[in-house]
């Protein structure tokens, strides 16, 4: 856990060592050091070799003063820090779908939505009792009616309790039937996830409801979930709906119309440019 003490330490020792690596110029010439990304970057490293015994003394003393005089540098230290570290976030964020791509896009368990051979794929982690998801992903149905090049890759992702495992189970039991989208929306629109509202439902698409309970139990479908909630955990997914377009995670609701942008950058940026020719000759 991070403290103000030792939040405000580690900025001290950023400061002692970036200021004594500049050899101290901008101070003793009262000029004001401008901070930059690349130059945290440059003395991140040696951050733990800094200056010992008296030297770091007197050099202390000289940056207290400094900073009291001009307290401005801390905003531009952690201005430069906080660039950095997003950068590297992006970076291992990057990596990381780059190394879990086929679980993201391609697991064979995972039911798809839209065009199974489309050429952008939403990936969205929901649950059946998320007020969020209830309200923004029926758009997911309304852009592939409108885009037939889009392709849905539902991730079961249940984290607000039994009702919501209870329903995760359901929709993949229904999936062996070959139900999934329409039991996946039906769920979706309803008020309550409970086993009469699975037993309804199932009736009124003609599931055969004695199979499902069977299929419900299948240890099968708790490791699908399971594995949903690790890959989840991978990704830092913590909360629903989240989604996932290209190598960019979207927690949170997504508004139609953002929705609809990112999918175009995404098809923008694809790297199959006959695909996405193609795409855009059928919008």
């Amino acid at each position: 856990m991070v403290t103000e003490r030792n939040f405000s330490t580690s900025v001290f020792a950023f400061l002692l060592l970036l200021l004594s690596l500049m050899g101290l110029n901008g101070i003793t010439s009262g000029q004001s050091p401008r901070l930059t990304e690349a130059s945290v970057r440059d003395v991140t490293p040696a951050i733990a070799s800094g200056p010992q015994g008296s030297e770091k003394e007197r050099i202390e003393g000289i940056i207290r003063e400094y900073l009291l005089k001009n307290p401005s540098i801390i905003r531009e230290a952690m201005q430069a820090l906080q660039a950095q570290e997003a950068r590297e976030r992006a970076e291992r964020s990057a990596n990381l779908m780059k190394e879990l791509r086929k679980e993201i896009l391609f697991d064979p368990d995972s039911p798809i939505g839209g065009n199974a051979t489309g050429d952008v794929s939403i990936v969205v982690f929901f649950d059946y009792n998320c007020g969020y998801c209830k309200t923004t992903l029926p758009q997911l149905q309304a852009l592939t009616q409108r885009d037939p090049l889009v392709r849905i890759v539902f991730k079961e992702f249940p984290i607000l309790g039994p009702q919501s495992w209870l329903a995760a189970k359901a929709a993949l039991a229904a999936s062996r039937q070959g139900k999934y989208v329409e039991f996946h929306n039906a769920l979706m629109t309803s008020a309550r996830t409970d086993e009469d509202t699975i037993k309804s439902i199932s009736n009124t698409l003609g599931i055969d409801y004695s199979k499902l309970q069977k299929d419900m139990s299948d240890p099968q479908i708790n490791e699908q979930i399971t594995r949903n909630q690790r890959l989840a955990g991978s990704l830092d997914i913590n909360g629903t709906p989240a989604y996932i377009i290209g190598d960019q995670i979207f927690p949170g609701a997504i508004d139609a119309e953002s929705l609809t942008r990112f999918v175009t950058i995404e098809r923008k940026n694809s790297k199959d440019p006959i695909a996405a020719k193609s795409a855009v000759g059928n919008r």
